[in-house]
């Protein structure tokens, strides 16, 4: 198949690419290289040292033989650029990573907040939009977030995108539908993949196309069987307090000595996949996209559900760490529970990894071999999700 896959040059979309190239899929990437001029902006760079994306494809091809072409362009705003790409390569899938990922960025600053809505609607609409002006039927694959359903504690497994509602109409007679599930983000970066859902929607039923959109957990892990061919390959590992995500910063912390950073009471219960089943998850999307017909495919991308507080019990354990509460920066619930189902990825294949499968030990010797290029002021997380989180954080360091 020919996919495309944009945002190809980020944490997911970079494996994701090679993941779907050694498979035997004509890739191409695009990407404006934001995610790089980022880590410029915050002064921070990726644990492990990241090749240009010109010399990634290279070193791609010299090892494996198999060719992935790039072009540089914004999805989110240069849509004339994005209609050209399209009516040239003419995509059988798009895989849609071309968003800002960061829940901590995206509540930095007003100009964070406008610039993530600003990026990741405009990102989404304008694909959608230029699929239908080139009256193509390409399957569209999109890297949601588990955080558009809240973490509320409400005794029900969490479904796959769609809840059954029943209620009586103006005759007294009970109706039923079906409706995305009520969403409560928790951040404008969540609230971004939220109203994302609602544009798939529209698109997928005015205009009959293809989309699936994957309700992804919390990423952990750094390499995948194909960046692991060659150093050159190598994926980001980020630790840093905005992109760092908290299962890799915990390995950061442990594997320099430096404690792990419970935030609030660590009750926080989250949904959990490793980075080797997420390019994995993309694949079976793409390669089941005949299985979408009617109505939005959505699929819950998650493997593990765990506690904060137990997760950093495990990581302490296992790889030998002091553990330390701090206040929370974020805006939400000091405990809550957290079902998932994800019948559709098993379904159709997934055999998942599980935090028990020896991998941190792994992840920690990668942070070891690079543990010069922390920065651990870099380390805690400043980004306040109001006031009185920032007044909450900011008293308790005093």
């Amino acid at each position: 198949m020919r996919v495309a896959v944009l945002g190809g040059d980020g944490f997911c979309g970079w494996p994701a690419a090679l993941h779907l190239s050694a498979n035997g899929h004509d890739v191409s990437i695009v990407d404006s290289l934001v995610r790089r001029r980022a880590d410029e902006e915050l002064g921070v760079q990726s644990l492990t040292p990241i090749a240009s994306l010109a010399d990634r494809v290279a070193a791609w091809q010299e090892v494996t033989g198999r060719q992935i072409s790039t072009v540089e362009f914004d999805v989110a705003h240069d849509y004339d650029a994005l209609v050209a790409f399209l009516d040239d390569t003419r995509p059988d899938a798009v895989v849609h990573f071309a968003e800002q990922r960061s829940a901590p960025y995206s509540m930095k600053t007003p100009w964070h907040k406008r610039y993530t809505v600003d990026n990741n609607l405009n990102a989404t609409n304008n694909l959608l939009v230029a699929l239908i002006e080139l009256g193509l039927e390409t399957h569209v694959i999109h890297l949601g977030s588990m955080g558009v359903y809240g973490y509320e504690t409400v005794p029900v497994d969490l479904p796959e995108g769609y809840l059954t509602v029943s209620y009586p109409d103006r005759n007294g007679e009970m109706r039923s539908r079906d409706i995305l599930y009520p969403t409560n983000p928790g951040s404008v970066y969540h609230m971004s993949k939220s109203l994302d859902q609602l544009l798939f929607q529209f698109y997928g039923r005015n205009d009959d196309m293809r989309i699936t959109d994957l309700h992804q957990g919390i990423v952990w892990g750094t390499q995948t069987d194909e960046t692991e061919l060659d150093p050159r390959l190598i994926n980001r590992f980020d630790y840093d307090g905005d992109y760092g995500t908290v299962l890799n910063r915990f390995i950061i912390e442990a594997a320099i000595g430096y404690p792990l950073t419970v935030h609030g009471t660590g009750g926080q219960t989250r949904a959990f996949i490793n980075i080797r089943d997420t390019v994995k998850c993309i694949r079976i999307a793409v390669e089941s996209g005949d299985q979408v017909t009617g109505r939005v495919r959505v699929m819950n991308q998650m493997t593990e559900t765990h506690r904060v507080s137990e997760l950093a019990e495990l990581v302490a354990d296992t790889l030998g760490a002091e553990i330390n509460m701090v206040a929370n920066p974020r805006q939400e619930a000091d405990a809550n529970e957290l079902v998932v189902r994800n019948d559709h990825l098993l379904g159709l294949g997934l055999d998942p990894i599980t935090l028990d499968s020896g991998l941190l030990v792994t992840e920690a010797d990668l942070a070891r071999k690079y543990g010069d290029r922390i920065d651990q002021s870099r380390i805690p997380a400043k980004s306040y999700w109001n006031s009185n989180r920032r007044s909450a954080v900011e008293g308790s360091s005093d």
